[in-house]
C-alpha cells in the first residue's frame, strides 16, 4: 500500500491501468503530454462537432473489457450497425467481401481473372513470405492483392507492400483467404463452425470514444489518484536494474522530477529508450532508433449536407486522391454533430512528420479535402462551409522488414528493468486495438499485485480478430 505508481501516458493502457490501480487501492499518477485525454483514441471538437482520430470501434472478445466499457459508460455506450465499403475505380464495394457483390462491380472478365489468379497462386504459392505483399498473394492471388490490397497498404505506410513485414497482415487480417472469406459471407467457416460475426455491429459511446476516457479519467481523479495533462516525459533515470523517476516538462519549460516505486509506460520505445539516463547500451539505442512510425492528420470538414453517404467509413483505393480513408461521424453517434442538417466528415491522410502534407498550413488541407471530396463525388463544392485539421505523431507502430529483431533487443534490455512494464500500441509497438491496449494494462496491474503475467502475449492469437466462431447446429 506504500507503493506510487507513475504511469505514463492518458490513453486507454494508461488510464486503463490508472483506474484498476484505483480500484486495487493502490496511488498513481498519470502523465500525459496532450490537453486531452485518451491518446489517439481522443475524441477532438470543433464548434460542436465532435470527431475522432480515425474512427473506433469498441468491439472485443475479452468480456472484462467488455464489461469495464459498461460499468465506466452505461446507457451512454450505443449499440451501432456497421456499413463500410471499399471506393475504387469509382464504384463501391462492399467490406467485408461480399461474392454476389463483387462479382457485380468487377465485371465477369475480371472477376473470373481473379479467380484464376487466386488458384494459379494456390498452385504455386510464394516459398519466401515474408513480405505483406508475398503474404497477401498467397492467400488472395496477384489480381485481387493489387485490386484490395496494395493501394491502400502503401497509402496507410508510404512505402512498397514488399517492404512491409508480413507481419502486418498476419495480425490484421490473419485465419482469411479468399476461400475463407466466400465461406465468411455465405455464414460458413473451418470445421463446419458457424461465424457470429463481430463485424456486423459494435458498441460506440454517444459521444465518441473520448467519453469513454474522459469518464476514466474523472472516475480516477475521485479516487484520489492524479491525472496531470501537458506533462512530457523526456529524461527516465534508473540505478541497479530499477527505474528511480522521470523528468516531466510542462509547454513552457517547467520541469519536474517524478518519483515512484513502479513505472507502466505506453510512451514510444524509441523515446523511452532514447529517454534512458545513464543511457541504454549503444546496440539497444541504435535497434530503438530502427523502430519506425507512421504519422497521421485527418481534416474535419463541416458539410451542409444533412446525408452525404451511408457508410460509418469509406476505406479510398483510388490512387487519385490521396486520401487513405474517410468517416462520416453522424453515422457512428448522430450526437457527433449539432445539427441534424448538417455533416462531419473526417478525411485521413497517412503523412510522414515534416513531409509536405504534414507541414501544409491547415487551410491548405482543407482545401484539399474539399477538392478530393468534390472529385470522389461526395459532395458538391458550394456545400463544404469549415474544417478543422488534427495532426498526430507516431500513430502507428511501422511493421517494416527487421522490426522483429530490434524489437527483441530492446525488450531484452527493457526485461532487466524490474519496476518497469510497457503497454499499449507504442509501449509495445505492435498494433493493438483499444481493447487489447486495456487488457495490456489490466495484466500490468494484477502483476504489481503479485500475479504474473506476460503482457507482451496480448494479441498473439491466430484467430482473425473480428470473427467469433461456435460450432454449427444441426
Amino acid at each position: 500500500m506504500d507503493q506510487r505508481v507513475i504511469v505514463i501516458g492518458g490513453g486507454p493502457a494508461g488510464l486503463t491501468a490508472c483506474y484498476q490501480l484505483a480500484k486495487a487501492g493502490l496511488k498513481a499518477t498519470v502523465l500525459e503530454r496532450e490537453s486531452i485525454l485518451g491518446g489517439i483514441s481522443r475524441t477532438d471538437e470543433y464548434k460542436g462537432y465532435r470527431f475522432d482520430i480515425g474512427g473506433h470501434r469498441f468491439f472485443t472478445k475479452v468480456k472484462e473489457i467488455d464489461d469495464l466499457w459498461t460499468e465506466l459508460l452505461g446507457p451512454e455506450m450505443l449499440d451501432r450497425p456497421r456499413m463500410s465499403r471499399v471506393f475504387y475505380r469509382g464504384r463501391f464495394f462492399q467490406y467485408p467481401l461480399r461474392p454476389a457483390d463483387a462479382l457485380r462491380n468487377l465485371g465477369l472478365w475480371t472477376s473470373a481473372a481473379c479467380v484464376a489468379s487466386y488458384l494459379r497462386w494456390r498452385l504455386s504459392p510464394y516459398r519466401d513470405e515474408s513480405s505483406f505483399e508475398q503474404w497477401v498473394t498467397n492467400r488472395f492471388g496477384k489480381r485481387l492483392y493489387g485490386i484490395f490490397f496494395r493501394t491502400y497498404t502503401e497509402k496507410v505506410w508510404g512505402v512498397p507492400c514488399s517492404e512491409i513485414s508480413a507481419d502486418w497482415a498476419a495480425q490484421r487480417i490473419k485465419g482469411l483467404s479468399l476461400l475463407e472469406a466466400i465461406r465468411n459471407a455465405l455464414g460458413g467457416g473451418k470445421g463446419g463452425a458457424a461465424i457470429t460475426t463481430l463485424i456486423d455491429r459494435f458498441r460506440y459511446p454517444r459521444l465518441g470514444p473520448g467519453q469513454m476516457w474522459e469518464r476514466a479519467g474523472e472516475l480516477s481523479r475521485a479516487a484520489g489518484q492524479e491525472v496531470v495533462l501537458e506533462r512530457c516525459v523526456g529524461r527516465v533515470v534508473h540505478e541497479g536494474g530499477r527505474v528511480r523517476s522521470l523528468a516531466a516538462s510542462a509547454r513552457d519549460g517547467d520541469t519536474v522530477e517524478v518519483e515512484g516505486t513502479h513505472f507502466i509506460s505506453s510512451m514510444a520505445l524509441r523515446d523511452l529508450i532514447e529517454g534512458m539516463e545513464p543511457p541504454a547500451p549503444d546496440r539497444v539505442i541504435e535497434a530503438a532508433r530502427g523502430l519506425k512510425y507512421r504519422d497521421f492528420l485527418t481534416v474535419g470538414l463541416i458539410v451542409a449536407k444533412e446525408d452525404v453517404f451511408p457508410d460509418n467509413w469509406i476505406y479510398i483505393h483510388s490512387p487519385e486522391v490521396r486520401m487513405g480513408r474517410i468517416q462520416n461521424f453522424k453515422n457512428w453517434s448522430p450526437s457527433m454533430v449539432p445539427d441534424p442538417a448538417m455533416t462531419c466528415l473526417g478525411l485521413e491522410y497517412f503523412v510522414h512528420e515534416g513531409d509536405d502534407l504534414w507541414s501544409a498550413s491547415d487551410n491548405a488541407l482543407v482545401e484539399l479535402g474539399a477538392r478530393e471530396c468534390v472529385k470522389l463525388g461526395f459532395v458538391k463544392p458550394d456545400e463544404v462551409v469549415d474544417g478543422v485539421v488534427v495532426r498526430i505523431p507516431k500513430a502507428y507502430p511501422v511493421y517494416d522488414r527487421g522490426y522483429q529483431d530490434r524489437l527483441a533487443v530492446v525488450r531484452e534490455w527493457l526485461a532487466g528493468l524490474g519496476n518497469l512494464q510497457c503497454v499499449g500500441r507504442n509501449g509495445q509497438h505492435r498494433y493493438n486495438n483499444s481493447d487489447h491496449s486495456m487488457l495490456t494494462a489490466m495484466l500490468a496491474v494484477r502483476n504489481l499485485l503479485g500475479e504474473s503475467h506476460d503482457i507482451w502475449s496480448v494479441n498473439t492469437q491466430q484467430e482473425y480478430q473480428e470473427e467469433r466462431r461456435t460450432p454449427a447446429t444441426t
